[in-house]
């Protein structure tokens, strides 16, 4: 991978995350894998399992972007946006309120229609489908931006780089291996080796990197973009 621009390497006091996306991860942890945040890849649960965690009045991960999208934004080539894993739509919405037509994946109903109620709050149209990523083919050359935040499916990576445009950009952001300081129980297939999210975008540019502990969490961030 290219390597190029800005790479930060952080100890934040504050964090990004609202209580409730902490408290949910944290549910994960103490009741087990039933109410696990990132289940046993193939689980026939998933569906219902998400469908469950969504069902609260309350956005357990926010309304808000995460930082590093909103920080980064105008390094996005305007246009099609795949928002992998959409969830309650934080992201993507954000991204349609700055102009981008966005397609939600994910495989929970109730969290796309939260997503789409957001858009709405918004005064915002996003397109949503639902699907299990782990079953789902992108397209090839079909999207401008992609971007996905705390979900990691190693074998997408690639689907991701061929997905992209020319001059595509991919966002990504997840939790790290350091991430067990503060939720021991998390499941290390689910966590980023240091400087792993470097290697999974192969071809690609990076643009800005960041390696990130809040003292409450830990994650890595990128936003790479595909040759022209």
């Amino acid at each position: 991978m290219k390597n190029e621009s800005r790479f930060t390497f952080l100890s934040k006091t504050s964090s990004q995350f609202p209580k409730a996306f902490l408290l949910f991860f944290l549910v994960g942890y103490v009741l087990g894998p039933i109410f696990s945040p990132f289940p046993a890849k193939g689980a026939p649960q998933d569906k219902e399992r998400w469908n469950r965690n969504y069902q609260t009045q309350e956005y357990i991960s926010g309304k808000e972007p995460v930082p590093f999208l909103k920080e980064n934004v105008e390094l996005l080539p305007k246009g099609t946006v795949l928002d992998l894993a959409m969830g309650e739509g934080r992201n993507g919405v954000y991204l349609a309120t700055k102009g981008f037509e966005v397609t939600g994946i994910d495989i929970s109903e109730t969290g796309l229609r939260k997503a789409e109620a957001l858009a709405a709050e918004h005064g915002v149209k996003i397109s949503t489908k639902v699907a299990d990523l782990e079953q789902y083919k992108l397209k090839a050359n079909t999207y401008d931006v992609i971007i996905c935040t705390y979900y990691l499916q190693r074998d997408l990576f690639p689907q991701i780089i061929s997905a992209l445009k020319p001059g595509g950009v991919a966002v990504v952001e997840t939790f790290t291996l350091d991430h067990q300081k503060y939720q021991p129980g998390f499941r290390q297939e689910y966590l980023l080796k240091p400087n792993e999210l470097l290697t999974l975008l192969k071809g690609l540019t990076v643009l800005r990197y960041q390696a990130v502990d809040t003292g409450n969490a830990a994650y890595a961030s990128i936003l790479a973009r595909k040759p022209s």
